[in-house]
């Protein structure tokens, strides 16, 4: 890895560290002063949002750092057809949200949607922004637009969330946040005329007839489980799930996608200098990275799930989905590397019938499990992430792009985590949100103690160039 890719993943780490370190706590702001009903009904509404901003994109921002065209000539328009298809379906959303939120179980939130659809062509400006920066690994900038928004948004939930405002806070923190992004993007120097270039609209529409499908899907899959049991359980079941699953998400964010971030123009910058034969060299230091440093995140949150009662005596339940969704988490964060490097191969439609397998089997197996309660979704979750492991491993050996060396470094967190499992038998049990983090802490060093020297050489090397 070059020392650009080194500096680029520092700084993705310290943006996402800041931004995500904002929503933690919102989560547990919002843990305090919500019901499980109220705080169901917010992640559903930001589910449809999700799924929303990803159509708006349908995976062009990708194009701004694979294209061999004039990229801000492409950036141009890659925001004049993401912010157009962000305003219509603000106004199809607005216009729907009653029929929407009833069929989600949810029909007092229906209000909430209308508002959160106002942040669409926002978030489309900065989405647009920020990739003209990714292209460049100039992370440093992003730290304004990134950070500083998801700043602003967690102080204004959190505030009127603390005023009694209810579920509204959250999607007024959420508009707050899709407004500034564009705002400070400007402010540190990505500034984007909307144009239109044939050529670039060209590559882009083949680009989303390939990618987007699995853009699509992929936010599905981290969504349709909320709507599954929003629409048979009700908002209430999602409060708790949706508690746990925020916590869990948190290691996957902060590492993989951090990673994952870097990887793919690292990847690109490789397949168009000609050494794709050094894919699988970036590919297994990316991948053990991944696997040793979320490996010990959720080694630790799993050990020390039942200290969500801090919260609050009515999330127990969710403590035992939360154990569940950490071996999700992990599952997923080895997926998301893998893919990076096929779609940097230009393998687009392999990782495209990936992302299909994965979304057909796990709406399949909801339509059986989700009467059966959250608990039954996190082990669905789990099961066929890990069923979609060795499947994608087979197409990474497929195009020549896999590795020696992953099983060494599973044993090394397998063995890590038994050291955990054994030493939480006999630390005390946490009262409090510092108790809870200090025997965090110590678990997560007892982990980093066993798992770290034998990786060493490998995480060394994503210093060096590749």
């Amino acid at each position: 890895m070059t020392d650009v890719a080194v500096r680029g993943s520092l700084w993705l780490f310290a943006v996402n560290l800041v931004s995500k370190s904002s929503q933690i706590v919102v989560t547990l702001a919002l843990a305090l002063f919500l019901t499980e009903a109220d705080l169901g009904a917010v992640a559903l509404v930001v589910s449809v949002v999700n799924i929303s901003q990803v159509i708006q994109a349908m995976g062009v921002y990708d194009i701004v750092s694979r294209t061999a065209l004039d990229p801000l000539r492409t950036a141009g328009t890659v925001l004049t057809m993401s912010v157009a298809a962000g305003a219509v379906l603000a106004v199809a959303l607005m216009a729907t949200a009653n029929p929407i939120a009833t069929a989600l179980g949810a029909p007092e939130a229906a209000g909430m949607l209308r508002l959160a659809a106002l942040t669409l062509p926002f978030t489309a400006a900065g989405g647009v922004q920020m990739a003209l920066m990714h292209r460049d690994l100039d992370f440093r900038r992003r730290m304004l637009p990134d950070a500083g928004g998801m700043l602003i948004g967690a102080v204004v939930t959190v505030t009127l969330a603390a005023r009694g405002t209810g579920p509204t806070a959250l999607v007024i923190g959420l508009l707050c946040t899709a407004v500034a992004q564009p705002v400070l993007a400007t402010v540190a120097g990505a500034r984007i005329r909307p144009t239109w270039d044939r050529d670039a609209a060209t590559e882009a529409a083949a680009w989303i007839a390939v990618v987007g499908p699995g853009a699509l899907i992929a936010v599905l899959l981290i969504n349709v489980d909320y709507l599954a049991i929003g629409h048979v359980l009700g908002p209430e079941a999602v409060g708790g799930y949706s508690l746990a699953f925020r916590i869990a998400w948190v290691p996957y964010i902060m590492v993989a996608v951090v990673l994952g971030g870097v990887l793919f123009p690292i990847c690109s910058r490789l397949v168009r200098s000609g050494q794709a034969d050094r894919l699988p060299a970036t590919s297994h230091r990316f991948t053990v990275a991944t696997l040793v440093i979320t490996g010990g995140l959720y080694v630790t949150v799993a050990l020390r799930a039942d200290g969500i009662v801090v919260l609050g005596e009515q999330w127990a339940d969710a403590a035992r989905i939360l154990v569940l969704l950490c071996g999700y988490g992990l599952g997923l964060s080895l997926l998301h590397v893998w893919y990076q490097v096929i779609r940097a191969a230009g393998h687009a439609r392999q990782y495209l019938a990936l992302e299909a397998a994965h979304l057909v089997t796990l709406l399949t197996a909801l339509v059986f499990t989700t009467r059966h309660g959250a608990i039954a979704v996190a082990i669905t979750q789990v099961a066929v992430v890990w069923l979609l492991v060795p499947v994608t491993w087979l197409v990474l050996v497929r195009n020549g792009l896999a590795f020696a060396g992953l099983a060494r470094a599973a044993a090394t967190v397998m063995a890590g985590g038994l050291v955990g499992l054994g030493l939480s038998q006999v630390l005390p049990a946490a009262t409090g949100i510092a108790g809870l983090a200090a025997t965090g802490l110590v678990l997560l060093a007892a982990y980093c103690a066993v798992v770290l020297p034998p990786n060493r050489t490998v995480l060394i090397g994503l210093k060096e160039r590749v």
